[in-house]
């Protein structure tokens, strides 16, 4: 039996700039002609990303012998002879020839990858896309690359130097989501908080949301991906005081409550700069919740410094914990140095999580009896403002924003009923 030709899918891993990615490789591929042909975007955050992509990948070729496998994304442009030498694999691409059109055309060619100096890349090219294939949000590049060499981060050298979206370009992909239907919208990149000071005008984040905002009246709701808390401008903070559009929800990069820890990981910010930030943001919009991004076992991290980053949930009031054990790249200045076990690693994020699973269920209960507005995600399931987890007992249609009341929580999420029409 032979296996039916379909159209070209994209398999997405990791951030939500893969997300949007995603879908201009997918215009791509069938701008081209591609059927018959799966296209795995990659990650490349920790070792065990990797190997969970190339375990899928070879899953799917014994799943699916006649599809041709194509790799692109930060996992092909960091370490592509791994790909290039995997049997399965028919084309590696890096992460500037993913979001070519010409890179899915039809060669005679037997070259099997596609990969530029990603350090040479000076802009972000323009993509302007309809819509997402499985999202009731829109997720919108602004940014791209970073020019911080965290000592355990390998995504600089996937994704380059830091590289802004000019804002009239932003502004139109926006422009053109809302026109097809989308309420919400996620702003996202590398390292979001850098915006701006590669364009002639230098404008921060905080200037372009600003100015977004007028610009796309139509948009109902903005969110921003995780935020470096070293460098979040005074307009951004403006901005989430007094615009309601602008929703009550930060994910910052903290990644640990030690100083120390902090120190050798070379960030920018200190424990004492992450509570502050929380505090002041606070002051000026009460209902504002945080997540967080955190690493436990980093080298030389000790069990007191590891209770430092415990206590930070509470000091600074961090509610969405995102937990990584740290994992260890060859090509990172923190391999090198002295390694927590592994076993270690994985008992502190599992302590860590249990923790975040406290703060989640312990902010959920007191939204019992509130009223809310809901994106609806699927038809029962949706996001509150402050991206809380909501089952809708009654249904309706995917990107509503609907008003409802929340009957009852749990630690997983929330239970509402839709009240009033969308909005």
């Amino acid at each position: 039996m032979t296996e039916e030709k379909v159209s070209p899918e994209v398999i997405t891993f990791g951030c939500r700039l893969n997300t949007f990615e995603s879908e201009v490789i997918r215009d791509h591929a069938k701008a081209a002609g591609l059927s018959n042909t799966v296209i795995f975007n990659t990650c490349a955050v920790t070792s065990e990303a990797e190997r969970q992509t190339r375990s899928k990948i070879r899953k799917f070729r014994r799943d699916h012998p006649n599809t041709a496998i194509i790799v692109s994304g930060c996992a092909a442009q960091i370490a592509p002879e791994k790909y290039k030498n995997m049997l399965e694999v028919d084309l590696v691409l890096g992460n500037e020839e993913k979001l070519k059109m010409e890179s899915y055309l039809p060669s005679g060619s037997k070259i099997k990858s596609q990969i530029s100096d990603i350090m040479k890349a000076t802009e972000v090219p323009g993509h302007l896309i309809s819509g997402f294939e499985s999202h009731s949000r829109a997720f919108v590049q602004i940014q791209q690359g970073c020019n911080h060499r965290c000592t355990f981060c390998i995504i600089p050298y996937g994704r380059g130097n830091s590289r802004s979206v000019p804002i009239k370009q932003i502004v139109d992909q926006i422009n053109l989501l809302v026109d097809q239907g989308y309420l919400e919208a996620v702003l996202t990149g590398v390292d979001i908080s850098s915006y701006g000071q590669d364009l002639p005008s230098k404008p921060s984040l905080g200037q372009m949301i600003r100015r977004l905002l007028v610009l796309a009246p139509d948009l109902k709701r903005l969110r921003l991906s995780s935020l470096d808390p070293a460098v979040i401008d005074d307009d951004l903070i403006d901005l989430i005081a007094s615009e309601h559009r602008l929703m009550p929800h930060l994910h910052l990069s903290v990644q640990a409550g030690s100083d120390l820890i902090l120190k050798r990981m070379k960030r920018r910010h200190n424990r004492q700069d992450v509570i502050n930030l929380c505090t002041r943001i606070r002051k000026i919009r009460p209902s504002i919740v945080f997540g967080a991004d955190l690493i436990t076992g980093f080298p030389t991290e000790t069990g007191p410094l590891f209770k430092k980053t415990i206590e930070l949930v509470d000091d600074a009031g961090l509610t969405y914990l995102h937990v990584f054990p740290y994992s260890p790249r060859p090509e990172t200045p923190a391999a090198n140095m002295p390694q927590v076990e592994q076993k270690t690693r994985k008992a502190r994020a599992a302590v860590l999580r249990k923790k975040g699973e406290e703060t989640k269920a312990n902010y959920f209960q007191t939204l019992t009896g509130q009223m809310a507005k809901i994106l609806v995600e699927r038809k029962d399931r949706g996001y509150t403002e402050t991206y809380a987890p909501v089952r809708l007992t009654n249904q309706h249609h995917q990107g509503a924003i609907v008003s409802a009341i929340i009957t009852k929580s749990s630690a997983k999420g929330l239970t509402a009923k839709i009240l009033a029409n969308p909005l």
